[in-house]
This record gives C-alpha cells, sequence and structure tokens, in this order.
C-alpha cells in the first residue's frame, strides 16, 4: 500500500483559547460522534417527514454545517465546496435523471448536499484521530479487507446480486492502494458504509436492482459506492486550492477598500 497520509496542510491544530464549539469541530473524535448523531437522527427523522417538514429537516443539516464551516480551515472550507458542488451534480444525474436509486419522497431531499460535506469531513476527521495516523497502515487495511469483504458477499451471499458495487470497490481497492490521500479515503469509507447500510435500511433511499439502461445487477446498498464518493474527493482535494486562490482576490480587495476607506476617513478628520 501507499505510504502516504493526509495532506499536511488540511490538518489543524486545537488553539489552547478555543470555544466549546471550535474544540467540537477541530477534535476528530468529538466532531465524529456528533455529526453520527445528526446523521442517525435526523435520517430517522426523515422517514416520518413530509416534503414541508424535510425542508425544515434540511435548514437544520445546513445550519450545522454553517456552524463547521465557522471553524474549519480554509483548504478544508474550500475542499468541502468542491465536494458538495461535485457530489450534487453526481446526486442530480444518478437519482433525477438516471435513476439509479431513488428517495423516499421521489426528490432530491436538501440536506444532502450539505451531508455530502459532512461525510467528507467525517472521513477526513477520521483520519486525523492520534490513534488512526499512528496505525495509518492497519487503517487501510482495515478499509481495504472491509471493501473487499463487502464485494464478495455481495456475488455470492447477499440478497440483491451486485456486481456495479463489486466494480466500485476494485476502484476504491485501488486509491487505498495508490491514491493521493488514501488514509482519508479509507475514512470515508467507514462513514460511506455506515451511512448507506443505515439510510437504505430505514428505507431514506433504495438503489434499483440493476442499473438503469446498462442493465448490470446493482446491490442495495452497492459495496463500491465508497469508491464514487472518493471520486468526490479526489476533486475537493486537486481544485480546493484554485478555489482558495479565487477567493483571495475578492478578500484582498475588500481588505484593500476597507484600508483606502480608513485612510480617508482620517485624511478628513485632519
Amino acid at each position: 500500500m501507499s505510504v502516504s497520509t493526509v495532506p499536511r496542510e488540511v490538518t489543524a491544530p486545537i488553539s489552547p483559547n478555543a470555544g466549546v464549539v471550535e474544540r467540537l469541530v477541530r477534535s476528530p473524535g468529538r466532531f465524529c460522534l456528533a455529526t453520527l448523531a445528526l446523521t442517525t437522527v435526523g435520517l430517522w427523522l426523515d422517514g416520518f417527514t413530509t416534503l414541508s417538514q424535510q425542508m425544515l429537516l434540511s435548514t437544520v443539516v445546513w445550519g450545522y454545517l454553517a456552524i463547521v464551516f465557522f471553524h474549519i480551515t480554509p483548504i478544508e472550507r474550500a475542499q468541502t465546496i468542491v465536494v458538495i458542488v461535485v457530489a450534487t451534480t453526481a446526486e442530480v444525474i444518478g437519482s433525477i435523471i438516471w435513476g439509479v436509486y431513488e428517495y423516499r419522497l421521489g426528490n432530491l431531499p436538501l440536506f444532502v448536499p450539505a451531508g455530502h460535506g459532512l461525510i467528507y469531513l467525517t472521513g477526513l476527521r477520521l483520519s486525523q484521530m492520534a490513534f488512526v495516523r499512528a496505525r495509518a497502515n492497519a487503517f487501510r487495511l482495515f478499509a481495504a479487507v472491509g471493501v473487499g469483504t463487502w464485494a464478495i458477499l455481495g456475488l455470492v451471499a447477499l440478497p440483491q446480486l451486485d456486481v456495479a458495487g463489486a466494480s466500485g470497490a476494485l476502484l476504491l481497492l485501488l486509491f487505498l492502494w495508490r491514491g493521493r490521500a488514501p488514509t482519508v479515503y479509507a475514512g470515508v469509507f467507514l462513514a460511506v458504509a455506515f451511512l448507506e447500510i443505515y439510510g437504505t435500511a430505514i428505507g431514506t433511499w433504495t438503489w434499483a436492482e440493476t442499473v438503469p439502461v446498462l442493465g448490470v445487477p446493482d446491490g442495495n446498498p452497492p459495496s463500491g459506492i465508497a469508491g464514487v464518493y472518493v471520486m468526490f474527493d479526489i476533486a475537493a482535494l486537486a481544485l480546493a486550492p484554485a478555489v482558495l486562490a479565487a477567493t483571495a482576490i475578492p478578500r484582498r480587495w475588500f481588505r484593500r477598500g476597507r484600508a483606502t476607506g480608513a485612510q480617508d476617513e482620517l485624511t478628513d478628520q485632519s
């Protein structure tokens, strides 16, 4: 397996003067537990909601993500934005247009884009835990064994034959072996595995038995779905620096404008 770990720029030390919320967001263990609780309760509640009630639930999820955004680093923020944009585009294509899977109300719930951002950050925080960082190779091996076992079971034992998922599992195994940030990908696999197994079990969404048009048998959920999520993460790692550079220009203009305004005010007072 590759020995590369989490890119150095995405780690964020906790300030001694950090508040309760910042400590929750920056502390890998606390953040993962808080997000796990929100995901578990939120998806369960969604099973009883009407469309208007689902909008309220989505507001809560976006509010949580907004609080998280305020306390993460700029590079993490840029990566999360890229994940949300790319993943939401894939959701529209995969669910609304292609019909590979369908949400309970037949729509694309508005909490889903925010959820993709939180899943990425959860995988990232898992990879930043001290226990994991000290055992990065074992952590990636654990993820590889997990996805490999799931893929085999999907071909020989699970109720819904999962050929498409097995193909995605092979892709994920490649990323875990030779990817840029395999420890992050392993963390994302664990987060996605919980999300998909739990979400499909309670009926939040359902995967088609075969991929439309292609006719390839697919699992519910597919074993290799985390491989698709990793594609979002690869886009985030690649494009985040460009997003930061693009947003730096208006920030510089804003700061320059404020400085000029303050100087003009001092001149007028003199």
